[in-house]
């Protein structure tokens, strides 16, 4: 029988499937993930396998199956969802948090994964094998770098700004617009009043468009986004992590040059001995080869 081989990425919003059977290219499918959760493992490997069976055939057997997924920030974590997944009939399986995809989607072994998409988050691993995390703590207090933390940063700067009595450069009309309120106080009103990564991600665009239109409020936040990237980075490399690339994913920096050329300066100035990258494959391809590696060498 043909190895079937099969990797996950499980984000905020999607879940990206690949699935390479041996005959021709790979299968992709996309599936809505906002009801995903890590924990607890078993409905956590009941929704993947009701996801898998969604997209394979009836008769199909995975060889090999890696997950990359939102949520397991912890090896043991990751461990309890492998068991889990191994009690629903998945013989090689290997769980990794998602920003893990980067690396090897990306062809290194080695290297430290950067994700700034809904959320921002680093990764990487030290000598011993150890799972490396930095940021990631969510956009109410954290993820600066994210969709949702830059337009929060952006309504702060924004709204400071008014407050000083200075008139507007650009970036409070920009807010008012992609949040189609009148003033400053129904725009503080709206972040407020729904502080969802949806409501305030989707608005992050205006932020770039602000600053490419030439407002320095808004160039400070891209500024203050690439600066906090390049601190993950920094964190990971004083816990050990191994790799001489970092490798960039995640739609806010894949589709904003202005943030992806501002970390590449800033890595270039701070970490002169790191190469830079943006990841230009889906990070899911990252899982694919995990499995692949996983059906070659057992669990590495």
């Amino acid at each position: 029988m043909t190895a079937t081989y099969v990797g996950m990425d499980i984000g905020a919003t999607k879940c990206a499937i690949l699935v390479d059977d041996g005959n021709g290219p790979p299968l992709s499918q996309t599936l809505p993930s906002t009801d995903w959760e890590a924990e607890p493992a078993e409905l956590a490997a009941v929704w993947i396998d009701r996801a898998l069976r969604s997209v394979l055939p009836k008769d199909a057997q995975v060889s090999a199956l890696a997950v990359g997924a939102q949520g397991i920030d912890r090896e043991q974590v990751a461990l309890e969802l492998e068991d889990a997944l191994g009690t629903l009939g998945y013989r090689l399986v290997r769980c990794v948090n998602d920003a893990s995809l980067l690396v090897p989607a990306a062809g290194l072994r080695h290297g430290l994964g950067l994700i700034a998409g809904t959320g921002a988050i680093g990764n990487g691993v030290d000598a011993t094998g150890r799972l490396l995390l930095t940021g990631g703590w969510g956009a109410v207090i954290g993820d600066d770098a994210g969709a949702a933390g830059i337009t929060r940063e952006a309504t702060k700067a924004a709204l400071l700004a008014h407050d000083d009595g200075l008139p507007d450069d650009g970036l409070l009309a920009a807010l008012l617009n992609a949040f189609q309120v009148d003033d400053a106080e129904r725009l503080a009103r709206s972040v407020n009043d729904l502080p969802t990564t949806e409501h305030w991600g989707r608005r992050a665009s205006a932020v770039f468009a602000a600053a490419e239109a030439g407002s320095g409020l808004a160039r400070a936040v891209i500024t203050s986004a690439a600066e906090h990237l390049v601190r993950l980075v920094a964190q990971l490399r004083s816990r050990g992590a191994l790799g001489t690339e970092v490798v960039a994913a995640g739609s806010v920096i894949v589709g904003q040059p202005a943030l992806a050329g501002a970390v590449g300066d800033l890595l270039a100035e701070q970490h002169p001995d790191l190469g830079f990258r943006v990841l230009t494959s889906e990070p899911v391809s990252g899982a694919l080869v995990l499995a692949r590696r996983l059906q070659l060498s057992g669990r590495e």
